[in-house]
């Protein structure tokens, strides 16, 4: 099975991402992309920008916005489930593109695409690190400082305390490639120090390109092959010493378990599981006595939320599946013994 790619796009509030997002999409040339928007507050203004663009074959379910904070901040709560429903869906995207919030720190996303349910089926073929390149030539890394600091205010998962600076430098040393935007406004000389500024804050070799409202060629910017989660040692960042964990310690395991007697029985077992060994995600399915179709079940942390999805189809067995991650070292034992006694006991 073919992997998914998936390319990030960082930078600055206003250092053009959307802009080039949408240039890609009015020229991806046949490729079938879905976009992930990382908004904040009530008002998704980049999502409602790119879905009222009117580019062919664009729809409303390519492209999803995540309004609840920072995706470097929420990615077990917002951004797994999002990307395991996209590649759920009968027809996956052949690539998926991440447009991440002005002050989102791109390791912590990069670190997700390792998740047990996520590195078997994607890879990212690149980070974009887009620079509003007359703003970081003022020293002011972005046009307009005045809404950076509204976005910061507004977003409560943000560690208030990372100096801009930082956050700026963190976006370049995550990057497989840099646009340098908006380089008509600025003179050659001008762009070449930022080329050379550049160059010298990244410990990698990374191509560094100039755009005028990210009218670059969609062939360039997707198909880096960068598998960029494999490499998280070459992208060194000011806050990693900060990270609580990394998400290659994670571990996962499938419990079974047969019919349950209600999914209010099966939800409360399961909650209580995840509290007691600190589990972080847990998804599948089960059977329900006397129901016909199938629960499907979904789990951040205690928090659960189920539907039934779909009929049982003739002679298929009437049993479910668990998927559990969490850090690695679980109890498997006691998680399968546990999940597996929410089932009916047999007369």
């Amino acid at each position: 099975m073919s992997l998914v790619s998936a390319t990030i796009i960082t930078g600055f509030l206003g250092a053009g991402k959307t802009t080039l997002l949408r240039h890609v999409l009015e020229h991806a040339g046949g490729r079938r992309i879905a976009v992930i928007v990382n908004e904040f507050g009530a008002l998704g203004i980049d999502g409602d920008t790119l879905r009222s663009c009117g580019i062919e074959g664009c729809t409303d379910d390519d492209v999803i916005e995540l309004a609840n904070g920072c995706l470097c901040c929420t990615v077990a709560d917002d951004f797994l489930p999002t990307m395991e429903k996209l590649l759920d869906r009968a027809d996956p995207p052949g690539h998926v593109v991440i447009e991440t919030s002005g002050l989102a720190l791109p390791k912590p996303l990069l670190r997700a695409f390792n998740w047990p349910s996520i590195r078997t089926r994607m890879t990212v073929d690149g980070v974009i690190t887009v620079v509003d390149a007359p703003a970081v030539a003022a020293g002011r890394f972005a046009d307009d400082p005045e809404a950076v600091a509204r976005q910061r205010a507004e977003d409560p998962s943000l560690d208030h305390d990372n100096p801009l600076a930082e956050v700026y430098e963190d976006q370049l040393l995550s990057a497989d490639l840099v646009v340098l935007n908006k380089t008509d406004l600025l003179d050659d000389a001008a762009c070449a120090v930022l080329e050379r500024d550049i160059a010298a804050a990244i410990p990698r070799a990374v191509k560094i390109l100039r755009a005028r409202e990210g009218r670059l060629d969609p062939a360039i910017l997707l198909g880096l092959g960068a598998s960029a989660q494999d490499d998280l040692d070459g992208r060194p960042s000011h806050h990693d010493l900060d990270a609580d964990h990394e998400h290659d310690d994670f571990e996962s395991l499938v419990v079974t378990l047969g019919e349950v007697e209600t999914p209010e029985h099966l939800v409360a077992v399961l909650a209580e599981v995840a509290a007691e060994h600190d589990i972080l995600r847990m998804k599948g399915f089960a059977a329900v006595r006397g129901k016909p179709r199938r629960l499907a079940v979904q789990g951040v942390g205690t928090r659960f939320r189920q539907q039934y999805d779909r009929g049982f189809a003739p002679g298929e067995p009437r049993d479910g599946h668990i998927v559990v991650i969490g850090l690695r070292g679980l109890d498997r034992a006691a998680i399968e013994r546990t999940v597996a006694a929410a089932a009916l006991q047999p007369a």
